[in-house]
């Protein structure tokens, strides 16, 4: 949290043009009391309380008291360059773009989450993700992280969903788009993400995705891109497998062959990312790979059979706007 506020406080962009906005999840650690330290030491910084506890309840307390024409949103896990805001805000007025962010560059800070942040880096691991995989392009793009919004798009589109605990950007920056609306990523718009720093919170991190990746589907069906369900055909062959094993001899061929194949193309893309980085990598990084792959597809199969009864509620808890 410290580089995410050192960062925002260093910004070149002219401070008396810029009010800080922060929503605490009721956290009981210490970082209220923080925040609140670093709010007091200048005009324009504001700290409330989301009681809400997720992102899109945040974001719809915060985005209604904001007063400036651009609205950008900063997520706690991320650092933004020093020239974030003034660069953002030159997209907006030149490109004739709604919303604009840049290339994000995930990171660890030890062994485990620097393994993660590889994986997360990689088409294998997370597909045709350009934000996360792509760097010297600026073009249009489907979603971007840590966005910067004309105010005039925010009161067109209204609030963020606040059923979805996850892929509430995926959904908003559909909105955006389906209602005209072009969102830029932009290369020299450039940001750090820490990674989780353990499998299992990799394992819990991706898991939402999926499940709440079913919701957005329900409401948005062309939101969808083929590597979201690429995770989920994957798993569900593994059950069907191993089902098939208990009901015939070939029930093992079709299980060896799926895995071997799986594990083939994971060893080649591990080799291929990590080679001469120490054998240590090459033992993690396949083990985080899979982590994405399963969790996520698993993640999304349990959403489908939770809300099988959901697909004509595409309204989702959009807070009216204006409030």
């Amino acid at each position: 949290m410290p580089l995410c506020l050192q960062a925002i406080t260093d910004q070149d962009y002219p401070s008396g043009c810029v009010e800080v906005l922060i929503a605490d999840g009721m956290s009981n650690d210490g970082t209220l009391e923080l925040l609140q330290d670093w709010a007091s030491q200048t005009p324009n910084r504001y700290v409330f309380q989301n009681s809400g506890k997720f992102v899109p309840t945040g974001l719809n307390i915060l985005i209604p008291k904001a007063k400036g024409a651009v609205v950008i949103r900063v997520d706690g896990h991320c650092v933004i360059a020093l020239d974030y805001v003034s660069k953002c805000v030159r997209h907006l007025q030149q490109d004739q773009v709604d919303g604009v962010g840049g290339p994000m560059r995930t990171i660890g800070e030890d062994f485990t989450s620097q393994v993660i942040a590889l994986a997360m880096s990689s088409k294998f691991g997370v597909g045709n993700s350009s934000f996360r995989t792509e760097t010297g392009q600026t073009k249009l793009a489907d979603t971007v992280p840590f966005p910067a919004y004309t105010r005039a798009v925010i009161e067109k589109v209204g609030l963020y969903d606040e059923e979805l605990v996850r892929n509430q950007d995926d959904e908003y920056n559909y909105r955006i788009r389906e209602a005209g609306g072009k969102i830029l990523l932009a290369d020299d718009v450039r940001s750090d993400y820490y990674s989780r720093g353990s499998l299992k919170k990799l394992w819990k991190q991706y898991f939402q995705y999926g499940y709440w990746k079913v919701r957005v589907l329900q409401k948005h069906p062309r939101q969808m891109s083929l590597r979201q369900f690429v995770p989920p055909v994957f798993v569900l062959a593994l059950i069907l497998s191993l089902i098939w094993v208990f009901i015939t001899p070939q029930g093992w061929i079709a299980l060896v062959g799926l895995v071997g194949l799986y594990l083939l193309a994971n060893l080649a893309n591990t080799v291929i990312t990590v080679w001469g980085q120490g054998i240590k990598k090459l033992l993690l990084l396949p083990v985080a790979f899979a982590i994405i792959h399963i969790s996520y597809g698993l993640g999304f199969l349990i959403g489908l059979f939770k809300f099988w009864n959901r697909w004509h509620d595409k309204t989702g808890k959009v807070p009216q706007w204006p409030i």
